[in-house]
Order: C-alpha cells, then sequence, then structure tokens
C-alpha cells in the first residue's frame, strides 16, 4: 500500500456542553467530549460489563457555531475526522499529551420533540428529515397478497 489513513468513525453521546473559544480573526473552536461504550457477558462471573471510552472532539468555525447551538449533554452523535496529538507544557514546566478527534463531518442523531428546530447535518446545507413514517391516514386495505 503506498499510501496512509487517519480516519475516525464514532457514534457516542456527549459528556459535556460544547465548550467554545473565539479569537480575534473571528474564526472559533468548539470541544466536546463524547463517551463510547462496549457490553459483553464475561465467560467467568457470567455478569454484564461494559467499557465506556472518553474521546475528545474539536471542530471548528461554522461547524463548531452549529454544534453549540444544537447538542446538549446526553446528546447522541455521530462523527468522522481524524485523530490529532497535540503536545504541550503545563505550568510546571511538564510535557503534557493530549489526543484529540479533528471533526471533518457530523450528523445529530438524537431526535428533538415537534415543538424544537430539527437540528442540520454537516457538512450538507439541506437537512434531511429524520422521520420516515408515512403520512398516509387512509385505513389499510386487506389484501391476499403472500408477501
Amino acid at each position: 500500500m503506498a499510501g496512509t489513513l487517519n480516519k475516525v468513525m464514532l457514534i457516542g453521546n456527549l459528556g459535556d456542553e460544547v465548550k467554545m473559544h473565539y479569537f480575534d480573526d473571528k474564526n472559533c473552536v468548539g470541544r466536546f467530549p463524547i463517551a463510547t461504550s462496549e457490553s459483553y457477558v464475561s465467560k467467568q462471573t457470567n455478569e454484564r460489563i461494559t467499557n465506556t471510552e472518553w474521546h475528545n472532539i474539536v471542530v471548528r468555525n461554522k461547524a463548531a457555531e452549529i454544534c453549540e447551538k444544537y447538542l446538549s449533554k446526553g446528546d447522541k452523535v455521530y462523527i468522522e475526522g481524524r485523530i490529532k496529538t497535540r503536545k504541550w507544557t503545563d505550568d510546571k514546566g511538564m510535557e503534557r499529551y493530549s489526543t484529540e478527534i479533528q471533526c471533518d463531518e457530523f450528523t445529530f442523531l438524537t431526535p428533538k420533540t415537534e415543538q424544537q428546530v430539527q437540528k442540520p447535518t454537516m457538512p450538507s446545507s439541506n437537512p434531511k428529515p429524520q422521520s420516515s413514517a408515512p403520512t398516509n391516514t387512509e385505513p389499510e386495505v386487506d389484501d391476499d397478497l403472500p408477501f
């Protein structure tokens, strides 16, 4: 294989509200954690075990503003992006590392009530309706179809 790939796809729940940081040149960054979980039954004890992994998500500019407006703690979201590890020095002079998911695309998965505005899907500008339930009010006809 000639190239490399750095791609992450996650579906998880927000662990906190989106925290925004604005810069002088009208750019901004939003940060929030999401949790992904896996469950299995232990063969030794026969009990269900759940492991939760936390991911630090970073979104930028317009996408960050949309996330801040529409996402809340506990909401389910699909995130697509790439892993980035940053190196920084703390107040005590110690080198620290932080691994983040740089979000390129996302989709809100938590349905909202009819009273609230439907959440958009990024990066497309035309959000698709969340519900695919038929709106036909005619009664169903019982026919003799074998399927």
